[in-house]
């Protein structure tokens, strides 16, 4: 089955909470493990890909903590969740034992554009824009 790992999921989630903060603000990595329940460590982990790839910026210090590099409408969901999980395909590499047929390696082809298309055309901004403007969950009883 083809599935995002939770480091994407959560990549995603601190991508979108630095969005909503701003490139000019940096939000301590203490106030990121409060607001999504992750540990320190695990945070710090997931920080560093997204640093090493210049997708965010991090200072010490009393008024430190981590900050988007540029717009939230600048950044891309496939770009974040390559950084997190490599190449998007939905299939491994062929060993060349195997004799493909035109019509799968069609199939295939399409799926993985239809994928990488998919993520590739919703902006952070698009997702930080969806948060905001939602209400909250009604509760009746």
């Amino acid at each position: 089955m083809y599935k995002i790992s939770t480091r994407g999921q959560y990549a995603l989630l601190i991508m979108e909470d630095l969005a909503e903060n701003g490139t000019e603000n940096y939000v301590p990595l203490r106030l990121l493990s409060h607001r999504r329940n992750l540990s320190v460590k695990y945070l710090e982990q997931i920080l560093s890909k997204l640093v090493g790839a210049e997708l965010v910026e991090g200072s010490r210090g009393i008024n430190g903590g981590y900050r988007l590099k540029r717009s939230a409408q600048n950044y891309t969901v496939g770009e974040i969740l390559r950084v997190m999980e490599g190449d998007l395909s939905p299939r491994n590499e062929n060993e060349g034992n195997t004799i493909e047929s035109p019509g799968t390696e069609e199939f295939w082809n399409n799926f993985g554009n239809a994928v990488n298309g998919f993520v590739d055309s919703v902006t952070l901004k698009s997702i930080t824009d969806k948060t905001q403007s939602f209400a909250g969950y009604e509760y009746c009883i």
